[in-house]
C-alpha cells in the first residue's frame, strides 16, 4: 500500500484488526452454545467501534504525536484531523446500528462499549486509570458476544428436546365428563370403561385422580371386567405421566416440561462462563496497556516484568482447560506474548517496548481461541461450535503477523 491508502491503514492499525472479532466469538463460545447469526452482527459492531477508537486516538493525540512520533498520519499531514474525527463518528454510528439489529441487550452493551472507547481516547487514557479503562473496553467486547447468544433465539430452546409425552397437556381437575355422559359406571366414579369408537369416555374422574396422585385407581380392574362383560374392548392401560417419566408437573394451567426448568441454570452457567472469559481478556489487556504507556519514551523494567508475570498466570490458567485444542492455544499464547516481554525486561527501550506491545496485541488471538476451545457446554450440549470458533481464530494469527510487518499495530 502506498499514499493515502497506506496512511489510513496506519491510522486504523489494520494489523491489530484481527484481534477484534475473537472477542465476540470467544464470548459466544464461552457460553457453551457457540456463535449465533446475531454474533456476526456483534462482531461487525466490534470491528467498527475498534476502528473508531483508533481514529479518535490519533485525533486526540495529534499534538503529542507531533513531538514523539511525527511519522504518524496526522502529524505528517497525510490525513487531515477533521477527516479522522469524522471517520471516528461514522464508524461509531455504524457499529451501534449493527448492534441494534442484534437486539436490545447487545445494543445496550455496545453503547457502553462505545462510551468507554470515547472516554479513553478523549482523556482517561492519559490518566493513571487508562489501563483499567482499556481493560473495561475488552471486557465489554467479550460480553457483547455472549449477549447475542444468551438473549437470541437459541437461548429460548431447551438444551434437550423433551419427550413427546412431556408435551401432552395434563387433564384439568374439575372437568371430568362422568356426570354428563351418564352411563356406564353406576358403581364407581373411578370407572375407566369407554367404547373406543365413542365420542367421550363415560367417566374420567379416575383418570384425573390417577394423574394427580401418580397411581392408577384400584377400581380399574373392575372397570376392565365390566367393559369385557359388555362386549366392549378393554381400554389401554392408563399410566400417569408423572409416574412414567417424572418430567411433567401437572398444574391447574397445564404442564411445564422439566427441560424448560433446566434452561434457567443452563443460561446462568453460560453467563458465568462468559464473564470469566471476559475477565481473562481484561486482565491481559490491562497488562499490555500498562506497557504501552512508555513505549515512546522507554521506561523501567518493572512494568514489563509485571506484564510477563500476568501472561504466565493466564497461560497457566488456560493449561487447566479441558480440551487439547485449548491447551495448544494457551501454549501459543504464552509463546507469542512472553518472548518480547522478556526482551523488554532486559532492555526497556522504546523499540523493544513497542515490540512487546505488538506481541501482546497479537497474543490476544490465541488467548481468545483458548477461551473458546475450553468452554464447557452447559447441559451437556455439543462442543463442536466452540471448537470450530477456536480453530478459526487460530487461523487469523499468521495473517496478523504478516500484516504487522507492514503496518504497526501500535
Amino acid at each position: 500500500m502506498t499514499g493515502r491508502a497506506a496512511a489510513w491503514a496506519q491510522l486504523l492499525r489494520l494489523s491489530a484488526l484481527f484481534t477484534v472479532p475473537g472477542d465476540t466469538l470467544a464470548g459466544a463460545a464461552a457460553t457453551g452454545r457457540g456463535p449465533h447469526r446475531t454474533t456476526l452482527l456483534a462482531a461487525g459492531c466490534s470491528l467498527c467501534l475498534y476502528e473508531a477508537g483508533m481514529a479518535l486516538n490519533d485525533w486526540a493525540d495529534r499534538e503529542e504525536d507531533a513531538v514523539e512520533r511525527p511519522e504518524r498520519p496526522l502529524p505528517s499531514g497525510r490525513i487531515r484531523p477533521g477527516a479522522a474525527l469524522t471517520a471516528a463518528g461514522a464508524l461509531t454510528a455504524a457499529g451501534l446500528a449493527l448492534a441494534a439489529r442484534a437486539g436490545r441487550l447487545p445494543l445496550a452493551t455496545a453503547t457502553a462499549l462505545a462510551a468507554t472507547v470515547w472516554a479513553y481516547d478523549l482523556g482517561l487514557g492519559r490518566t493513571p486509570a487508562g489501563p483499567a479503562v482499556m481493560a473495561a473496553a475488552r471486557f465489554l467486547d467479550v460480553t457483547l458476544g455472549a449477549t447475542t447468544v444468551l438473549t437470541g433465539p437459541d437461548a429460548r430452546q431447551p438444551t434437550a428436546a423433551p419427550h413427546r409425552a412431556d408435551r401432552a397437556p395434563a387433564p384439568r381437575a374439575g372437568r371430568a365428563p362422568a356426570a354428563r355422559a351418564g352411563s356406564a359406571s353406576a358403581t364407581g366414579a373411578g370407572a375407566i370403561a369407554a367404547p373406543w369408537g365413542g365420542a367421550k369416555p363415560a367417566a374420567r374422574v379416575g383418570v384425573v385422580a390417577a394423574t394427580r396422585t401418580g397411581r392408577v385407581p384400584a377400581t380399574r380392574a373392575g372397570a376392565i371386567a365390566a367393559a369385557r362383560a359388555g362386549g366392549v374392548p378393554s381400554p389401554r392401560p392408563v399410566r400417569a405421566p408423572a409416574a412414567r417419566t417424572g418430567r411433567t408437573s401437572a398444574t391447574r394451567g397445564g404442564t411445564k416440561p422439566a427441560a424448560r426448568a433446566d434452561l434457567v441454570p443452563s443460561r446462568r452457567a453460560g453467563a458465568a462462563s462468559a464473564l470469566g472469559a471476559a475477565a481473562v481478556m481484561a486482565a491481559h489487556t490491562f497488562a499490555v496497556t500498562a506497557v504501552s504507556r512508555r513505549e515512546a519514551q522507554g521506561g523501567a523494567p518493572g512494568v514489563p516484568l509485571a506484564a510477563l508475570g500476568a501472561v504466565g498466570a493466564l497461560a497457566a490458567w488456560t493449561a487447566r482447560r479441558r480440551t487439547p485444542l485449548a491447551g495448544a492455544a494457551g501454549a501459543l499464547y504464552a509463546a507469542t506474548a512472553a518472548r518480547p516481554l522478556a526482551h523488554a525486561v532486559l532492555n526497556p527501550s522504546p523499540p523493544l517496548l513497542q515490540r512487546a506491545v505488538g506481541g501482546g496485541i497479537r497474543a490476544m488471538i490465541p488467548l481468545q481461541a483458548a477461551l473458546a476451545a475450553g468452554a464447557a457446554p452447559p447441559g451437556g450440549g455439543s462442543a463442536r461450535r466452540p471448537a470450530a470458533s477456536a480453530a478459526g481464530l487460530l487461523a487469523l494469527l499468521p495473517l496478523a503477523r504478516r500484516l504487522s510487518r507492514k503496518v504497526s499495530p501500535t
